[in-house]
């Protein structure tokens, strides 16, 4: 495809496989309607990319071409002396307005918030709200949303806010205070990222006030940030519950070096853990040697219990995620996974049993003693499998309350874990089952 005949979507389509030249050749060979909001639509990461392969003099419009907060997050994506760089190119009021927000952490709601919002006074009418909300919405680049206004008292609290319907179905000579709702729901400016999140879909707002120690309002999240937000925690989420680092870049953006970092140490530990294995196999040698046939099962018995415990991580964590449990559930949630556990043990051990005895009558695989071997394996499978619920449930509990990510809690991790415990389940309830015949 030529350079003349590329468009916005062509682009965006290829966009991840290109390298850093390429984008840019791609970028500028795009028409004067289309790469202004195809520079828009790009994460802050691939801006400054973007703006890092440009010559010195071509930045200044693209950057003054975004908002405050979106500024201030290409910035974050900067070396610290192309920070400085890009920030001297901003306008005066811009600068002070990026700098403010570079002050706050990057996953902390002062960091996501944008400092252009509406601010009204209590003792303005209905008509004045509506004449000055008129001037806001035609004067571009100067509020982030009119989605709602913020009435804030002459020390810049927050007194109420209003919508444009409160307005318009007010009388016109009625001041703010009036009609203003006075249940304003605010988040602090140091509130974490997935928290305000989490608070801005409870209460299904479109924007929410971010205020200061002393509750002076300071700017508004609204909700286009906070889905980039919820993408990017799921992601992190999914990536570490597959037993990894998260990744810091896109997929095909991140080097093989960096990949590697990222993916060696949970794979080094899961190793190390699976060695565990190999010594619990050792320490019933004398069992696998006079009954052979229990090392065929081995592998079910511990798929199946490091499967379920995999599947209650995974619920448990999401739940979390969500909102839907805390530490304080966790006595409800072992009550409702050993009834779970059991039932799905149950549901595996009648499988494994009929499988047994229907390949003993076909081809008389197991011996004398099948029956025995049937109701060993089913017997561990019902154990494994309870076992391995629990301990998935349980383990993002622990995690959490000892200060970290429960997402750290993979599955992997979790399968590991259920791999020795259920080695040591399946042969104690073997030496029971087979006592006085195989062992």
């Amino acid at each position: 495809m030529s350079e003349e005949s590329l468009t916005d979507e062509d682009l965006r389509e290829i966009w991840p496989v290109l390298s850093a030249d390429e984008r840019l050749a791609g970028f500028h060979s795009l028409s004067r309607a289309e790469v202004h909001d195809f520079f828009l639509g790009l994460s802050a990461s691939d801006q400054a990319q973007v703006l890092r392969e440009m010559p010195s003099a071509e930045r200044r419009p693209w950057i003054r071409l975004l908002e405050p907060d979106d500024a201030a997050d290409v910035c974050q994506k900067a070396s610290p002396a192309e920070r400085e760089e890009l920030i001297a190119l901003l306008d005066e009021h811009a600068r002070r307005e990026v700098n403010a927000l570079l002050a706050y952490a990057e996953d902390a709601a002062g960091g996501l918030m944008s400092p252009r919002f509406v601010r009204l006074r209590p003792d303005m009418t209905v008509d004045a709200a509506i004449r000055y909300l008129r001037r806001q919405a035609q004067a571009q680049r100067r509020v982030e949303t009119l989605y709602y206004a913020y009435v804030l008292d002459g020390e810049q609290r927050v007194r109420g806010v209003v919508s444009f319907r409160d307005l318009f179905a007010s009388p016109g000579d009625r001041l703010l205070s009036e009609v203003m709702h006075e249940q304003v729901i605010t988040v602090p400016e140091d509130m974490d990222q997935e928290a305000v999140a989490e608070v801005i879909a409870r209460h299904d707002l479109n924007a929410v006030p971010v205020v200061d120690s002393e509750g002076r309002m300071k700017g508004i999240v609204t909700v286009d940030d906070i889905v980039d937000v919820v993408r990017q925690e799921a992601t992190e989420d999914i990536q570490k519950l597959g037993g990894m680092e998260a990744l810091d870049t896109p997929y095909l953006q991140t080097g093989i070096l960096a990949m590697i970092r990222k993916r060696a140490g949970w794979l080094s530990a899961l190793f190390l853990g699976e060695m565990l294995t190999a010594s619990a196999m050792s320490y019933y040698e004398e069992e696998i040697a006079r009954a052979v046939v229990l090392a065929l099962f081995v592998p079910l018995i511990i798929s199946s219990g490091g499967n379920s415990g995999s599947q209650a991580t995974t619920l448990i964590i999401r739940a979390m995620a969500l909102g839907e449990v805390g530490l304080r559930d966790w006595w409800r949630i072992v009550r409702r996974e050993l009834s779970a556990g059991l039932a799905l043990g149950a549901i595996l051990a009648s499988i494994g049993l009929v499988r047994i005895l229907v390949w003993q009558a076909l081809f008389h695989t197991y011996g004398a003693h099948s029956a025995r071997i049937a109701a060993a394996v089913s017997l561990s499978l019902v154990g494994v499998v309870t076992w391995g619920t629990i301990s998935g449930s349980m383990l993002p509990f622990i995690i959490r309350r000892l200060g970290f990510d429960p997402a750290s809690a993979s599955a992997p991790f979790v399968a590991t874990l259920v791999d020795v415990s259920g080695l040591v389940i399946y042969f104690n309830v073997a030496q029971v089952v087979l006592r006085g015949t195989l062992l």
